[in-house]
């Protein structure tokens, strides 16, 4: 058993930014996690090609800028070794294979209790603290999506978080499902590697912009971006690529729709070199049909669907911060805070510029409740 003012769950990002946060006030803290590292998402379930899909000023964590001479694009590699700094200058000390089971408040010492299974040395273990923060964020658990017949699927099928490169699938057919970030570059690396590759793209596409957001209004800035995209990519909708109506930066903030950077994969569309395919209607052995009627036969499925929330199975008790798929009931910015020193950070969708707010903010309430409470002893 063990027992601090602050609990976090979850030694991503959003973990680490907290625990330096209180670190740098000396404000004890513990940080579970359930993988064998910390930013194991960045560190195991990434693609080789992968970089930060915004530009670095809006990735930095608190109180440590990116070096000066590291590229506007981090790539992962890069991003890695950010980390293990930021986590060696800050001292964090994450626990691992601490995978949390249950965590209640518990009324009669008005402290959080979280139960935790080590799973290497396969015992339980209690921590204590006043405030809880969850920060295992939007992607905790690999999202796929229901469709019809995929458990007859005789190929491989994986999720974008196990995808590393596609040298395994050159000269194969491959369906990247997805037409985010992670789909484009997926789609484009299977490329490199000289596979045959579909990509379903269910909704429309949009592309980055984001340093005028420094300077101009979000509508000024969409307007812009929007007048852009037609002017470098043209008509895209006779390659069954669509652009959205509103502005990249509002379906951000309204739908957590990240914009996307185009690393080639548009070209590769328009040379018909990658085929754009609408949703999937039934998958039979290795046939896919889709829904214009094109009927194919695939080697693997690469679902880059993105991620969903997991803490609504272990949060017990509370239904004032989170809905029903695990994300805060209250949209930003006052999605972090709930009662009895319950909080989350990296639920905001705003990628690591919102966790870098959602750290300091929860850090700073923490440290004023403590300072109040000095003062009424």
């Amino acid at each position: 058993m063990e027992e601090v003012e602050v609990v976090i769950v979850g030694a991503g990002p959003a973990g680490l930014a907290t625990s330096a946060c209180l670190n740098r006030l000396n404000i004890s803290n513990v940080v579970l996690e359930r993988e064998d590292c910390y930013a194991s998402l960045w560190k195991n379930r990434t693609y080789d090609r992968l970089k930060l899909h915004l530009a670095k000023q809006f990735c930095e964590l608190p109180y440590m800028p990116f070096p000066k001479n590291a590229p506007t694009y981090v790539p992962r590699k890069e991003f890695i070794q950010y980390l293990d700094t930021y986590v060696s200058t800050f001292k964090i000390n994450p626990l691992y294979h601490r995978s949390v089971k249950a965590a209640f408040y518990d009324e009669d010492v008005e402290k959080w209790s979280v139960l935790v299974n080590n799973t290497k040395q396969g015992v339980q273990e209690s921590y204590y603290g006043k405030s809880l923060v969850v920060a295992t964020g939007e992607n905790s658990e690999g999202y796929f999506p229901q469709t019809k017949g995929l458990g007859s699927f005789k190929g491989e099928i994986i999720h974008s978080s196990e995808y590393g490169n596609g040298k395994k699938y050159r000269g194969k057919n491959v369906l990247v499902v997805g037409g985010g970030n992670s789909g484009m570059e997926i789609a484009y690396d299977l490329l490199n590697f000289s596979a045959n590759v579909s990509i379903v793209v269910r909704t429309p596409i949009v592309f980055i912009g984001m340093v005028l957001l420094k300077y101009l209004p979000v509508k000024v800035v969409d307007a812009i971006v929007m007048f852009l995209i037609k002017w470098k990519f043209g008509n895209l909708s006779k390659y069954g690529v669509q652009i959205p109506k509103m502005g990249p930066f509002y379906l951000k903030e309204a739908k957590g729709r990240s914009p996307i950077i185009d690393v080639g994969t548009i070209e590769k569309i328009k040379s018909g070199e990658i085929q754009v395919l609408p949703s999937i209607t039934s998958i039979e052995g290795n046939e896919i049909r889709f829904e214009n009627g094109y009927l194919k036969c695939y080697d693997a499925i690469v679902f880059a669907t993105g991620y969903k929330s997991t803490v609504l199975k272990w949060l017990k008790g509370e239904n004032n911060l989170f809905n029903d798929n695990g994300m805060p009931k209250k949209s930003f910015p006052n999605h972090w805070k709930s009662q009895n020193g319950l909080y989350c950070v990296g639920f905001s969708r705003r990628g690591l510029f919102g966790i870098s707010q959602d750290a300091q903010n929860i850090t700073n309430d923490i440290n004023s409740s403590l300072n109040e409470s000095k003062r009424r002893i």
